[in-house]
């Protein structure tokens, strides 16, 4: 049936987080989740669960611990967690809140463009049938990491409060319009003002998920009252899924 309450889970700020494990709970069987790792990188969330008796696989962006933003220690433990379900043939259920990569020279030193690819690479190998929800966020190259259509999901939904986009509007507003918002400025009017209206231009023609599903980014958006039933109806789906792959011994994780 429908869980109603979905419908009211996710804030009216985009800045506000949300615990991830009451989405998690609402999709799977009973409310029954084995997280795994749960002490490590608690940006992401990975553990099984069921649904509709079949065994899947949960990854998902926790928006209450850094944002949701993958650092290394999250694309690892996740790009694990992939791989252990590819091995052993359980579909994955990608969870998408993300407004990107952490930023930080720390970050950087310690090689996130490597380390995060190894979470690119292991959806992108995986054959099992992968099925991904964006909740809210799903910005830049941690949107195409998260079991995005390009990486080779097999079905991709978005809730209504979906924003997928190259950044978030208050940060884009700044590189897009810059020479409009400078001469506002030299004219003397309300800059502060005139920000407003574009980030609620670039929100309205740009970020939200219709925009993605006309472009073929998403495959549907739906109230988040019908996840569940909509990623039953996916795994009946998927149960058949074969993949023929080159012969080759094995690819060449980025390590």
């Amino acid at each position: 049936g429908e869980d109603l309450e979905l419908d009211t889970l996710i804030p009216d700020s985009a800045n506000q987080p949300y615990d991830m494990h009451e989405v998690i709970r609402r999709i799977l069987d009973d409310d029954e989740f084995l997280e795994v790792q749960a002490e490590r990188a608690g940006n992401i969330v990975v553990g099984f669960g069921r649904v509709d008796g079949r065994s899947v696989g949960i990854v998902a962006n926790q928006p209450t611990v850094f944002a949701g933003c993958l650092d290394i220690d999250a694309s690892e433990k996740a790009a694990r967690f992939v791989r252990t379900c590819d091995a052993f043939n359980v579909p994955i259920i990608t969870l998408v809140d993300v407004p990107g990569f952490l930023p930080g020279t720390d970050q950087e030193y310690n090689g996130i463009i490597r380390r995060g690819a190894k979470l690119l690479y292991a959806y992108g190998e995986a054959t099992v049938g992968k099925i991904t929800v964006i909740t809210r966020k799903a910005y830049g190259g941690a949107y195409d990491v998260m079991g995005s259509k390009h990486m080779g999901a097999d079905v991709n939904l978005a809730w209504p409060t979906a924003q997928i986009a190259v950044m978030g509007a208050s940060g884009a507003v700044g590189f897009v319009y810059r020479k409009r918002l400078l001469e506002a400025a030299k004219n003397g009017d309300d800059v502060d003002a005139l920000r407003l209206q574009l980030q609620q231009e670039y929100e309205d023609t740009l970020v939200n998920p219709y925009v993605a599903a006309e472009r073929g980014y998403v495959d549907a958006v739906i109230p988040p009252s019908h996840t569940r039933g909509q990623i039953v109806a996916a795994l009946r789906l998927l149960e058949r899924k074969m993949v023929t792959l080159p012969p080759k011994k094995h690819g060449n994780i980025p390590l």
